[in-house]
């Protein structure tokens, strides 16, 4: 099997359908935890913190933000633990669930998604490094041609680190010096903006009252959109993880506190942020107007740049997926070069209804994979049927019901009642593994151990 550093470019096996072998295995619970609180920092998260309120009260914010952050963040650390059980990547994963030529629908989607999510994110890396420049040098990167610059200093940027390893990143530079950097600038802005909270009056803020705009469970969902953003992915991360019993909890364990930690911060962030800030102030300007917001907004872009390095390199895994001729490396340096294109053309669009219609269509495809695979089942007896009937038909009424729910339904949510379903549909309907395919996977699984 080729490394996914191969240095030609050209890959001789399919690494996305294939365990990781033992020997690549290293990432223990500091870096889940590393990776995924980095992760899970970002303006993009703080901005959607920011339309919670006035839609809905503060406490309703709030109870929906830890709510949601705990639920998707647990789903997370499940599907995370999953993966450093089979040692297979997202894309392997869902041959192993949905049959190797169906599968082939969810792994495109995915890569849309992520060359999506990747776009934005280096608008939203340019839009910051803008307002940077002219706050601090009076420098007009406003222009097309400061956009132009800005978006190909990132770009740069984000193709150096894909022309390095992955492992390597995440060990010796997001645990060791971004991490410690962001939760720093993530203290500071806390203090700046709870102080101004506390001069306003904090209980005026927390009793404040929501327009109506958006109901409690709606909010639950626009929570939970973020870290089902994720899930496409994030097995192709904790493959990497020691596969020991107690490797597997710090797969789960890391994943899912790192994650949530970081989500609730930065939401409850945005919250206190849109609440101090003058009407029609921007989240970016406000936050360059606290007191040392100028550093602290740096380095949060800075670790932006590992979110849009996250979606790109699991991007190329399931890419290599599909046409595993060209090395992971290859098509992630191709991915970025395709994303920084469309970051210089595209405008910015609206989030809300982009992150709740990727959840329309990763709410119930995880549902379903973790219906089949998430109770211990072993993944690896199920990819060499070409489709699985069920498992598909499963995955396309779910989607159904969550836009069925959100249209005629909309106080009961879309997201947990629909997960819920497809979960229970996938585990009833589960095949029954034969004697003589339980017994080799069984085998299987001790030796990977």
């Amino acid at each position: 099997m080729a490394h996914d550093d191969n240095d030609n470019g050209i890959s001789s096996g399919n690494e996305a359908l294939t365990p990781l072998p033992a020997s690549r295995r290293v990432f223990g619970w500091t870096d889940h935890a590393s990776l995924w609180f980095s992760l899970g920092v970002g303006l993009l998260v703080m901005q959607i913190g920011a339309y919670l309120v006035p839609a809905v009260g503060t406490r309703d914010a709030a109870l929906a933000i830890a709510l949601g952050s705990v639920i998707g963040a647990g789903l997370l650390a499940w599907t995370a633990r999953l993966g450093c059980e089979t040692g297979l990547a997202s894309a392997g994963l869902m041959h192993a669930t949905y049959g190797s030529a169906f599968a082939r629908l969810p792994v495109l989607l995915n890569i849309v998604q992520l060359v999506g999510w990747t776009t934005f994110e280096l608008v939203i890396m340019r839009e910051g490094t803008q307002a940077i420049g002219q706050v601090a040098f009076g420098a007009s990167l406003g222009t097309f041609w400061g956009g132009v610059f800005t978006t190909l200093l990132w770009g740069a940027v984000l193709l150096a680190l894909l022309a390095g390893s992955m492992v390597k990143l995440v060990r010796r530079f997001v645990s060791r010096f971004g991490l410690p950097l962001v939760v720093i600038s993530l203290l500071w802005l806390t203090w700046q903006f709870a102080t101004r909270l506390q001069a306003k009056g904090l209980d005026a803020f927390w009793a404040r009252p929501g327009d109506g705009s958006m109901g409690m469970f709606g909010a639950l969902d626009l929570v939970i959109a973020m870290p089902v953003s994720w899930l496409p992915l994030v097995a192709d991360y904790a493959r990497h993880g020691k596969r020991s019993a107690g490797g597997l909890g710090s797969a789960f364990s890391g994943t899912w506190i790192g994650y949530a930690l970081a989500n609730i911060w930065c939401y409850a962030l945005g919250v206190m942020v849109v609440s101090v800030a003058e009407p029609g102030t921007g989240l970016v300007t406000a936050l360059l107007l606290a007191q040392g917001g100028l550093v602290a907004l740096g380095l949060i872009l800075i670790d932006e740049l590992d979110n849009a390095y996250g979606d790109v390199y699991s991007g190329s895994v399931s890419t290599h997926s599909l046409l595993p001729r060209w090395s992971v490396k290859r098509w992630g340096l191709l991915l970025a070069a395709l994303c920084i294109a469309l970051a210089l053309v595209l405008p910015m669009h609206t989030l809300e209804p982009f992150l709740l219609l990727l959840s329309s269509v990763f709410v119930p495809l995880y549902g379903v994979i973790l219906g089949r695979l998430g109770s211990g089942q072993a993944a690896v007896s199920t990819g060499t049927r070409q489709i699985d009937w069920a498992a598909a038909l499963i995955w396309i009424a779910g989607i159904a019901a969550y836009h069925a729910l959100a249209k005629w339904a909309p106080q009961f949510g879309s997201a947990l009642p629909t997960l819920a379903a497809t979960f229970v549909l996938a585990w009833i309907s589960r095949p029954k593994p034969s004697r003589a395919a339980a017994a080799g996977a069984s085998a299987l699984a001790q030796n990977r151990g």
